[in-house]
């Protein structure tokens, strides 16, 4: 048998975070159970749910991946494509975070849920790009030509899919009554991350696409 202590306490979740708060008592419990090899502890209630949730969503986003590079393999017949495609998603995690930051706002449970809807948005700006120079490419059979064309051909319809996304979001994002808040942090996640991963979509998209044309044209020899 042995004994234990339970420790019980409520926090105001408007003025802490609830993972800094996890992480100073950490900092702070940690160096005295070093000369206590003999005491052990564990944060349950709402930290459990917590790492329970953070889990969850590790597996949801390894099991998201997985179905968008099948999504995209399929259509394009290309195991390299579908890469170039997801190669924006962490930019919008980027974007997700940079909007937080700009709006002054912890990251939180919720926000990382966003991150995670967020993954089956962005592709959608870069699979625009890359089904546009596939075309081309059978039209003019000009790869260099194609992907020059491509950020200008779609920069219309990328950009004002982007933005009436975000602007959908903005009456949230200023909403203020009670009901909202705990939705709030989701919608700064999708609608920033959503301008960000544009931006780096129309300049990254072509870039990759090149490159793995190159490493293709080496490892053929």
């Amino acid at each position: 048998l042995k004994r234990t202590i339970s420790i019980r306490a409520d926090i105001d979740k408007n003025n802490t975070n609830m993972l800094i708060l996890q992480g100073e008592l950490r900092a702070y419990i940690d160096p005295l159970l070093s000369q206590h090899p003999n005491i052990q502890y564990t944060m349950e209630g709402e930290a459990k749910e917590q790492r329970q949730s953070f889990s969850s969503l590790k597996w949801g986003l390894m099991f998201v991946l997985f179905i968008i590079y099948s999504l995209l393999a399929i259509p394009f017949k290309s195991y390299w494509q579908p890469i170039i495609v997801m190669g924006v998603i962490p930019f919008g995690a980027i974007g997700a975070i940079g909007g937080h930051w700009i709006m002054s706002m912890d990251l939180t449970l919720i926000s990382l849920l966003g991150m995670l809807a967020l993954t089956g948005i962005v592709v959608n700006d870069s699979l625009v790009l890359v089904d546009f120079i596939n075309k081309r490419r059978l039209k003019t059979n000009d790869l260099l030509e194609s992907v020059s064309l491509a950020a200008v051909s779609r920069f219309r319809p990328v950009i004002l899919t982007s933005l009436t996304t975000f602007l959908g979001l903005m009456p949230l994002l200023f909403e203020e009554s009670t009901q909202a808040q705990f939705l709030i942090p989701m919608a700064v996640s999708l609608g920033f991350g959503i301008l960000f991963a544009t931006v780096i979509t129309l300049l990254l998209v072509p870039i990759n696409y090149m490159v793995v044309e190159d490493i293709k044209r080496i490892w053929k020899g």
